[in-house]
């Protein structure tokens, strides 16, 4: 089989490569990674080479050119079926595939006001209108999946519908979002995983600053 490459952005800022990244780190799938750094006001003009819509992540498999994190996810799931990213149990992966689509289209208010930054301080910021309604809603989510899977992860062991939450776990965590026993709980889970540690090093080596991720 052909090497696969995934091409992602800046790991303190970029949330979008976080998602594939860690899913196929956890899971075991063979890539090389390629980061290119967004350290330009409108990202990086060397995204336009690798990527049909100018962003990253993209992964690239011979030829093939697959964009947007849960597309990648789906291929790296098809090319590996042994490596388990999504849950074993029908009904589940129905569940974890509906969550991670709810994911990639929502909570534009919080993504809006809480961008991912792996380095910042953890402090609380004034929150517009909205951003509280995502968290409610994402805890309840996480509640019901872990309290029906018995955890530690959404459907017990770390699974792609993880992923695709990894860069909220962030968000909760250094905009101090949250009290419910139950959520830090999985927090603390995600955080104590080893692809999670192996992002966050990567990030914590990084000096780029994108001023306007800086909330």
């Amino acid at each position: 089989m052909e090497e696969l490459t995934l091409y992602i952005g800046n790991k303190n800022y970029s949330s979008w490569s976080f998602r594939p990244w860690i899913a196929l780190t956890a899971a075991g799938v063979p890539f090389r990674e390629h980061l290119i750094p967004f350290d330009f006001p409108a990202g990086n003009p060397l995204f336009r080479d690798i990527s049909p819509t100018g962003r990253v992540p993209v992964l690239h498999h011979g030829p093939l050119r697959i964009w947007e994190s849960l597309a990648i996810i789906e291929y790296a799931a098809e090319l590996f079926p042994d490596r388990a990213l999504w849950p074993a149990r029908r009904d589940d992966r129905a569940v974890a595939r509906s969550i991670s689509a709810e994911m990639l289209s929502g909570f534009r208010a919080l993504r809006g006001a809480c961008p991912m930054n792996i380095r910042r301080e953890k402090r609380r910021i004034s929150l517009p209108d909205g951003v509280m309604e995502d968290v409610e809603r994402i805890s309840a989510i996480w509640k019901e999946c872990c309290e029906k899977s018995g955890g530690p992860y959404l459907f017990g062991p770390f699974s792609a519908a993880d992923a695709m939450f990894a860069p909220v776990v962030n968000r909760f965590d250094v905009y101090d979002l949250v009290r419910d026993a139950e959520v830090l709980a999985y927090m603390e889970a995600v955080k104590s995983h080893p692809a999670w540690i192996r992002w966050c090093e990567g990030a914590l080596e990084e000096t780029w600053i994108v001023p306007e991720d800086e909330a």
